[in-house]
């Protein structure tokens, strides 16, 4: 059974939003970092947003400021990403993926979603995002 499955993809027009979930198990969700990277055809990986579950603090990338949001439920053991105002240059494949390892800041785990996690934590398999003008 896969350990981390993501929601909420598809196809939307430039302005519009969507919902992207992402539910793992409870041992992975509790007190971790967790977040979303994309990754688009001869576009370097891109870290979005990540949050610490213990207490909720997160980070956004530059990039997606004032428009994604990043949150979670304790109850459904899940992180969102709210995509607002999404605009063509978001269209990616989208991935969610928990650290593994002892992580209680999401601005370090914002830096290595950037890079391939290499053990360092658990990726899913991507949900695509496409944006049309």
């Amino acid at each position: 059974a896969q350990e981390l499955m993501e929601f909420g993809g598809g196809s939307v027009q430039a302005g519009g939003s969507l919902r992207l979930s992402c539910r793992v198990s409870r041992a992975i969700f509790f007190h971790s970092c967790m977040g979303w990277f994309r990754q688009a055809p001869g576009r370097p990986r891109e870290a979005v947003a990540a949050l610490y579950t213990g207490d909720g603090n997160s980070a956004l990338a530059a990039s997606v400021k004032g428009r994604f949001n990043i949150s979670h439920s304790d109850s459904e053991n899940a992180v969102y990403l709210q995509m607002d105002n999404i605009k063509p240059e978001d269209t990616a494949m989208y991935y969610c993926a928990a650290c593994q390892r002892a992580c209680r800041v999401s601005e370090w785990w914002l830096l290595k979603l950037s890079e391939p996690l290499e053990g360092l934590g658990l990726t899913g398999q991507g949900t695509q995002v496409t944006v049309s003008a």
